[in-house]
């Protein structure tokens, strides 16, 4: 199982068409920190080329926006 897979399973999970999660709740969800360019660097949040962002991407959600350090806002797929 990969770091972010449980972020995954909840996205997958979530009957909503977008959420906010702050910084600390994806942490709980994940079960450890997020790493400091998570908190320092927007590209961290980009929708490609991360193993992060597949875990999303899978789920079918996007990245809609990010206040960094605070919360990130995901919206499905479907509804972008």
């Amino acid at each position: 199982m990969g770091k972010y897979d449980p972020l995954k399973d909840f996205l997958k999970n979530c009957n909503d068409n977008s959420v906010k999660l702050t910084y600390k709740e994806i942490e709980k969800i994940i079960d450890n920190v997020l790493p400091d360019s998570a908190y320092k660097y927007r590209e961290w949040w980009a929708n490609e080329g991360h193993v992060q962002a597949n875990a999303w991407l899978d789920a079918g959600w996007k990245v809609y926006t990010v206040d960094l350090g605070n919360y990130v806002v995901f919206m499905k797929e479907s509804e972008r």
